[in-house]
């Protein structure tokens, strides 16, 4: 069923009576003085947008503040009408698209979307003081001739240092285990106008035969740590001096990272990444 080809029926059952008798959109009040409603039902554009007036106009006299509405896939053909109400488009993902409007005639306080991406480079050093590089199928350094850290992107719902394991592991064939985050950047308008937090990560080889990537990785060996900082690459970019410089100072004992510990929160659980090393225990 197309999203204009309803019924009057649905179009009713679409909504809820609210006090007064006056039918406004199903929705859920959120922590912030806000309402939540998720349409899931067809129904015509101009049913759409008579709930939407009337809804607005409630909530509006009960103090509402934001107002989130999520449409699934099949019913995207409401989006123009809601954007016609006012609304603006907030985030999508693959299965549904998020619109939000503010109510209130001060400043709007709502959230951004997301704004960054978190991505990794790993430090892998053996007991040689070789270390782990590889040569890329794709991107800036592709046909260069230039070795770097293996680096990826964290996957959504995937904790730095579970991502930088996965990344050593696709790239490379090497099993690790990860220390610590040695260090991080952050830099903005790179991946789609979104911004990036980059975390330099030191991993523990388990493993050291290679077995390269056939997708995106050329080459991939062990390197001595000498030979890869010497590289013209490495020594004319800044950021890669100075990522040299902490892992050099880390693999002499003159560094301390970031070690990570399971905490939960608001029944939440979460990672705490922090220097264990000088922690003073309260007492």
């Amino acid at each position: 069923m197309s999203a204009s080809s309803s019924s009057s029926s649905t179009n009713l059952m679409a909504g809820e009576e609210a006090n007064g008798g006056v039918t406004v959109l199903p929705g859920v009040e959120d922590k912030y003085g806000g309402v939540v409603t998720e349409i899931s039902r067809p129904m015509d554009p101009s049913t759409f947008s008579a709930l939407l007036q009337t809804s607005l106009s409630n909530w509006t006299l009960r103090g509402k503040k934001g107002v989130w509405i999520k449409l699934p896939r099949h019913l995207i053909g409401l989006a123009e009408t809601a954007v016609k109400e006012g609304f603006w488009f907030h985030h999508a993902e693959k299965d549904y698209l998020m619109l939000v409007y503010w109510i209130p005639k001060e400043n709007n306080t709502l959230p951004f979307n997301a704004s960054h991406r978190v991505s990794i480079a790993a430090f892998v050093i053996n007991h040689k003081k070789e270390v782990l590089v590889v040569q890329e199928k794709t991107g800036r350094t592709k046909g260069k001739g230039i070795w770097k850290f293996p680096t990826g992107v964290v996957n959504e719902g995937e904790y730095i240092h579970d991502g930088s394991v996965r990344e050593v592991k696709e790239e490379t064939g090497v099993d690790t285990e990860f220390v610590q985050v040695l260090a991080f950047r952050q830099t903005h308008k790179t991946f789609f106008e979104k911004s990036n937090l980059f975390f330099v990560c030191m991993l523990k080889p388990l493993s050291f035969e290679i077995n390269a990537q056939e997708s995106e990785i050329e080459a991939a060996q062990w390197m001595p740590w000498e030979e890869y900082t010497k590289q013209p690459f490495v020594q004319n970019h800044e950021l890669l001096r100075y990522m040299t410089d902490i892992c050099s100072a880390k693999t002499n004992g003159d560094y301390e990272g970031f070690t990570h510990l399971s905490v939960s929160e608001h029944n939440q659980q979460g990672n705490l990444y922090f220097n264990s090393r000088d922690l003073h225990p309260r007492h």
